[in-house]
């Protein structure tokens, strides 16, 4: 198994372990025929390792229901919840945990930047995909280059709120993933507080937040506009038809705030761009090379075998 393509781990006491693999579940085998089922000692085993036999340190991180470990991997878990006035204080007996494997794919966003920036700069961009469908990866990569530059902008100052320590994968402080060297990163900060916060004390040149939701998310992203700082952000969507009936969406597409909306899925492949708007609603990428991408992914896949191997090896020359 490569694990460059290893997405997700799934253990549930009682039932098989699972994986995400190539964007394909799969039961893991064991040495008997039947499937061997996870029981409660090894799922104890398992929260004790992960949490370096020191649950209780990670109490405030268990509220969000995950926490982050070296590496920056997060791991979501499930369990009983324990309220105390009428706010999640902490979490037990848990039943399940979903390890969410990062990987960074440097240079990924390459084939976006000549749509999302101008002039060696770049516009307020929108990133939209579902789940898994690798915004996050590409979101990464996109503020690394900027904080670096690159052909197509130069280099400038970024500002990170990393409310869910994914884009960082921040371990007991420190930055697992590479953001830029020009990036300054608040971790495990709510985004809208993270905004300002940046602001008034880092003054960077573009902001990046990863899946804004809340009213209170909009309204930081207009302040950071009025500021003159340029806003780089994902959302979860299918489609450019679904962002505009949220509500919370409505407004920033009415104002034409964002001037590029990219649209992912998983399509042919994890971090397949399916479009990319202006902030008319028009489509910038030409219909000519979406299909010309679609045709090179279809000739792509029918040359792997079940294995992900190539069927002949002397045509890979494509």
């Amino acid at each position: 198994m490569d694990f460059s393509e290893l997405q997700e781990i799934r253990l549930r006491i009682g039932q098989p372990v699972t994986v995400l693999y190539q964007n394909e579940e799969l039961i893991l085998p064991t040495m008997y025929s039947e499937k061997k089922r996870l029981g409660k000692q090894e799922m104890k085993e398992t929260i004790e390792h992960i949490s370096n036999y020191s649950l209780y340190a990670y109490e405030h991180e268990l509220k969000q229901g995950f926490i982050t470990i070296e590496g920056g991997h997060r791991v979501g878990m499930a369990g009983q919840v324990i309220m105390e006035g009428g706010k999640i204080k902490n979490m037990k007996y848990i039943s399940s945990i979903n390890i969410r494997v990062s990987h960074e794919v440097l240079d990924c966003a390459n084939k976006i930047f000549p749509y999302i920036t101008y002039n060696k700069q770049m516009y307020h961009t929108l990133i939209i995909s579902p789940p898994r469908c690798g915004k996050t990866t590409l979101l990464r990569d996109v503020i690394r280059q900027i904080s670096d530059g690159n052909r197509w902008i130069k280099g400038c100052t970024v500002g990170v709120v990393d409310e869910r320590s994914e884009l960082g994968g921040c371990y007991l402080g420190v930055i697992q993933n590479n953001l830029g060297m020009r990036t300054d990163i608040l971790d495990r900060c709510p985004k809208a507080d993270g905004m300002i916060m940046l602001i008034r004390s880092m003054a960077p040149q573009v902001v990046a937040v990863d899946e804004i939701g809340a009213k209170e998310d909009v309204h930081a992203i207009e302040y950071a506009m009025h500021c003159g700082c340029k806003m780089l952000a994902t959302a979860h969507g299918d489609s450019m038809e679904e962002i505009c009936k949220k509500p919370i969406f409505e407004k920033l597409i009415r104002e034409k705030r964002f001037e590029r909306y990219v649209i992912l899925s998983n399509r042919y492949r994890l971090g397949w761009i399916e479009a990319v708007y202006d902030e008319n609603g028009d489509l910038i990428i030409e219909k000519r090379e979406l299909r010309r991408r679609r045709l090179c992914a279809k000739n792509y896949w029918s040359n792997l075998d079940h294995s992900g191997k190539w069927r002949n090896r002397s045509d890979k020359r494509t």
